[in-house]
């Protein structure tokens, strides 16, 4: 039976290569990257959409590239960098709330719109959108005064 390894044996920067920065490594980080990226998925969604490509095929493409790819939390940080309002909207789009409402909202369309109350849905995730975007402005505002 072979000794464990020690705990301490390696320093969190001992895996990067000689002459390289721990900033090069975190690829994620850099803008660079990212904003090509975004343009990217931007213009591949317009294509999709443009050729009627499916809406649930395309959602998944997004999601998938989004998380492998950090984008998400990327476009987070860029926008908690707007001074003063841009942490405050970054809060609310966290919090869990919020998404628990929209996912509810989701199956309940999806229920009445497989009974034949497809006119009642538009109705209500109107009013679900407008409540939360009430949320968001009465929590901003609560914030900033």
């Amino acid at each position: 039976m072979e000794p464990l390894e020690p705990l301490f044996d390696r320093l969190p920067g001992d895996d990067i290569p000689e002459g390289e920065s721990p900033r090069r490594t975190r690829w994620w980080r850099n803008w660079k990257i990212m904003v090509p990226l975004w343009l990217g998925i931007g213009a591949l969604v317009w294509l999709g959409l443009h050729f009627n490509v499916d809406h649930q095929a395309l959602a998944g493409g997004v999601l998938l590239v989004g998380f492998l790819s950090h984008a998400f939390a990327w476009l987070l940080g860029m926008i908690a960098l707007v001074p003063v309002i841009g942490p405050i909207i970054v809060k609310v789009l966290s919090i869990g709330f919020i998404w628990l409402l929209n996912a509810v909202g989701y199956l309940v369309a999806y229920v009445a719109i497989r009974r034949g109350y497809s006119k009642d849905v538009l109705t209500y995730r109107g009013l679900t959108i407008a409540l939360i975007v009430g949320i968001v402005i009465g929590f901003v505002l609560g914030r900033l005064l």
